[in-house]
């Protein structure tokens, strides 16, 4: 009784497949079936989507990049009672993908939104990987340029929850070569690739050992990624050991500072910067 005399529309959240269409939720095919109309982040991709689930729905775009009145129509319709779904290219809206202005504003108007739950490429990857999920940090896409990205992994670096990026095929080299750079080399990382695809990869190591991997092998830079970092441990975070500080002190007798804590890096598998610190004296230490 209650949806029969209610005014405003119900804007559904709706995941759909990362890539196996078998993935799709029948729930998902109802709403989209039902509603007055869908918002798609693109029309083109996701009438091949439709057309696969006999879906005729009406399609309107709606993406990061769309205007304030592209976004004003769609709360309009809202207001007047249609029902509106919003969908991605791919997984669940909003997860490093459009749709959070539509929802605030849907709700400071006292819409009702509803999320149709399935895929997601980051809770599939975390699901598989054999990494600590008691306690994660989702960070999304890396900055495209260097610095900016290298400034975001240094205050990720120390963090001991598992650390989860989403990345694009051509930046995977890049940026796993300043991840590894920053976090380490010994740092345990698991790399999804091209999940629920024919060609879906799970790789596993330190990240110096996935860093080679992906040098040697053009094939597993292809598709999109989802990179999984361990958290840091407890030596990593606080103080260096006895045996850490005593590598870089010797080669600092041979080398310049920066230079010996760069290699005492390799060895230890402890952040350069820590070791650096230590021998400039600008952290705490164990003592010989």
């Amino acid at each position: 009784m209650a949806d029969l005399i209610r005014e405003k529309g119900l804007l559904y959240i709706v995941a759909t497949p990362i890539g196996n269409l078998g993935d799709m939720a029948p729930r998902a095919v109802e709403v989209l079936q039902s509603v007055d109309v869908i918002a798609a982040e693109d029309t083109r991709h996701s009438r091949r989507l439709l057309t696969h689930f006999n879906i005729e729905t009406p399609l309107v775009a709606y993406h990061d990049h769309s205007d304030e009145r592209r976004l004003q129509v769609l709360l309009n319709r809202l207001m007047k009672g249609d029902d509106i779904a919003l969908i991605s290219d791919a997984g669940t809206p909003l997860i490093s993908d459009p749709g959070y202005r539509l929802v605030k504003e849907a709700r400071s108007r006292d819409i009702r939104v509803v999320p149709i739950p399935g895929p997601c490429a980051l809770v599939a990857a975390l699901s598989a990987a054999g990494m600590p999920t008691d306690r994660f940090l989702f960070e999304g896409f890396l900055p495209a340029k260097a610095g900016a990205r290298c400034r975001r992994l240094q205050q990720l670096c120390d963090d001991s929850r598992t650390v989860v990026f989403y990345e694009s095929p051509h930046r995977i080299e890049d940026s796993l070569a300043d991840i590894c750079q920053v976090f380490g080399e010994q740092r345990e990382a698991v790399i999804a690739r091209e999940l629920t695809k024919t060609f879906e990869t799970f790789l596993a190591g330190n990240l110096a050992s996935l860093c080679q991997t992906l040098a040697e092998d053009d094939n597993q830079r292809k598709g999109e990624f989802v990179i999984i970092i361990s958290g840091a441990k407890d030596t990593e975070q606080h103080d260096l050991s006895p045996d850490a500080l005593r590598i870089v002190k010797i080669l600092a007798e041979e080398l310049p500072p920066k230079q010996a804590a760069a290699l005492a890096a390799k060895i230890t598998g402890i952040k350069k910067r820590m070791l650096y610190d230590a021998l400039m004296g600008k952290s705490k230490h164990v003592p010989d």
